[in-house]
């Protein structure tokens, strides 16, 4: 018999606390602009490619800072078995219930654990995956390194998309309007983030800084950039406006955001590693 589970809410964090409350505020309206406009999607196709590409269907995976559910819910559809978590528990509402419209229900439990707590799991995993920065929120890498490691078979992969630290688009875009926002990004630690009148707590990464924190249990495979040259979701409405030239830069950004040098910088990177 498995030994009950700890609770989650025993566990009091203010800034972790914080940026809970600042995505259960969202969570009713994540679906639209703000969490997956067509800059949003655009990534995410390129996740869905990395995620079948590595993961083959009846494998079982835990995403981690699953959202609204929408990367559960495909992987789901195409024969993958999701265990999703989020720590805000409106997000891993949402969740349930596109599992249960979907028709999935079945292939997907939705648990109300942050990407930092994965010491309350016992089960094993194929993989891992966390899209669009679950991951910058999380207080202490190495250790959430060691909780993957515990959980992910050997030669298991995570595949995780990080927002990174340098973006192009953010510093031109801010730069004269504020700032002090343009600066952000290059802060040490964690950074207070406004959303929706809330806060969250933020640690911007280059891929390389990232992946020291998992390089004792895990194996760089690849790393790229997302949104290079395209610029960052929040600047949707340029695309919209222009959308072939933005097209014909996001074509750029499909061959050019894996190469040397390239690849580090990008309103996100996508890097994969695998269990040693």
């Amino acid at each position: 018999m498995r030994a009950p589970r700890p609770s989650v809410d025993a566990i009091p964090d203010d800034p972790l606390q914080q940026t809970a409350a600042a995505f259960d505020s969202v969570a009713a309206d994540y679906d639209g602009p703000r969490g997956n406009n067509i800059l949003i999607q655009r990534m995410r196709d390129t996740m869905w490619r990395e995620l079948e590409a590595r993961f083959a269907p009846g494998s079982s995976l835990i995403d981690l800072g699953c959202g609204t559910g929408i990367d559960a819910v495909h992987l789901a559809q195409c024969g993958r078995r999701v265990m999703a978590t989020d720590w805000s528990a409106r997000m891993v509402e949402r969740t349930a219930g596109r599992a249960a419209s979907a028709g999935v229900a079945a292939q997907i439990e939705a648990r109300r654990i942050g990407a930092h707590q994965l010491r309350l799991l016992e089960e094993e995993f194929d993989g891992a995956y966390s899209n669009f920065g679950p991951l910058n929120c999380v207080p202490d890498l190495p250790d959430h390194a060691r909780q993957c490691a515990r959980l992910v078979r050997r030669g298991g992969f995570l595949v995780f998309t990080v927002i990174g630290r340098i973006c192009p688009w953010e510093y031109v875009y801010y730069r004269w309007r504020r700032p002090e926002r343009a600066r952000i990004r290059a802060a040490q630690g964690p950074v207070a983030v406004g959303m929706n009148g809330h806060t969250i707590w933020t640690t911007y990464y280059r891929p390389r800084e990232f992946y020291t924190a998992y390089a004792r249990e895990f194996e760089l495979v690849e790393y790229r950039a997302l949104s290079l040259f395209l610029p960052p979701p929040y600047l949707v409405r340029w695309y919209e406006r222009h959308p072939g030239w933005f097209e014909m830069l996001g074509r750029l950004d499909d061959v050019a955001g894996s190469w040397p040098g390239l690849r580090n910088a990008g309103d996100h990177f996508l890097i994969v590693m695998r269990r040693r």
